[in-house]
């Protein structure tokens, strides 16, 4: 089971402003199909928190 964050979301649990991860960590750091997910091929974008948590450690 994986649990879902939007940037906000993430941004508070990592203690990064959103906009930091959306400019310098998204697509450098955490990837699409990896880290985060376009669900429904849209614009919204869904981090993978077990991901994105295994990465950092």
């Amino acid at each position: 089971m994986n649990t879902y964050l939007t940037t906000e979301e993430l941004s508070a649990h990592i203690k990064y402003d959103a906009r930091t991860i959306r400019q310098c960590l998204k697509d450098s750091v955490l990837f699409e199909g990896v880290h985060y997910i376009r669900p429904f091929g849209g614009r919204k974008i869904l981090y993978i928190w077990e991901r994105v948590e295994e990465s950092m450690l």
